[in-house]
């Protein structure tokens, strides 16, 4: 019987490749540039991802008050991340990612793992000057509606919920952001148990739902793949002194 991780590899290598020519996958509706690769990975790669995450030792997970996350590649800092070979398990998903061209000659070098369950979200924020100005995910159990908004409405977003534009983010999805969308927005998602689909989701086209329709939140968990561009090597002298 074959295992899982052969499972994944033979979907991997038997899966069609997408052009490098990504520009079909554009949301023209938002701000320049976001792109989403609906059913980017299988049915199978997903449940062995799923199976990866929950496998990893429980000193991985780090509990937060409103979700849990796993870092793999270093801790970022701004003195600089000290690098960990990404799993194989994640790694062929960097690689695989890094041929579309947006880290240019890069390969991702970090993955944060966030888990969601039904009713918890994340506060509006942005990733920051310590990753290279690209975001990309891949999207695991759930759906989730990330909202925007730009930065001179962020306390207004805080208090009210405002946003400029959504993205609905469907299972075995990709996005990937970079521009004026990684500068210049805050994203976040709402402490919701379901979701009712309005007309500021800009990629509705793309997911295979209606505008009105109401999804049902499940436990989600995101890979959130990106490249950190100042690292640290460091080797220990074990035995010497």
């Amino acid at each position: 019987m074959a295992t899982q991780d052969q499972i994944a590899r033979d979907d991997l290598l038997t899966s069609e490749v997408l052009k490098e020519d990504i520009s079909a996958f554009k949301v023209h509706q938002a701000p320049d540039t976001v792109y989403y690769i609906p059913d980017f990975i299988t049915a199978n790669e997903e449940k062995h991802l799923l199976h990866q995450v929950y496998a990893a030792p429980k000193p991985k997970w780090t509990q937060l008050s409103h979700r849990r996350l796993q870092n793999w590649g270093g801790l970022p800092h701004p003195k600089g991340m000290i690098v960990e070979k990404l799993p194989g398990w994640l790694d062929v998903y960097a690689k695989k990612i890094a041929k579309y061209g947006l880290f240019e000659e890069h390969v991702p070098n970090h993955v944060l793992v966030n888990e969601y369950k039904p009713g918890q979200g994340i506060m509006p924020h942005e990733d920051g000057p310590l990753f290279y100005p690209v975001v990309t995910t891949i999207n695991l159990g759930s759906h989730s509606v990330l909202q925007f908004s730009h930065h001179s409405v962020k306390q207004q977003m805080v208090d009210d919920g405002s946003k400029d534009f959504s993205l609905l983010l469907q299972p075995r999805s990709l996005l990937m952001l970079k521009n004026v969308v990684y500068t210049d927005y805050l994203h976040g998602i709402a402490e919701l148990s379901k979701d009712t689909l309005g007309d500021d989701i800009v990629n509705l086209d793309a997911t295979g739902q209606a505008l009105g329709d109401c999804l049902l939140r499940e436990t989600r968990v995101s890979l959130t793949i990106r490249y950190v561009p100042k690292t640290l090597k460091v080797k220990l002298m074990l035995g010497k002194r």
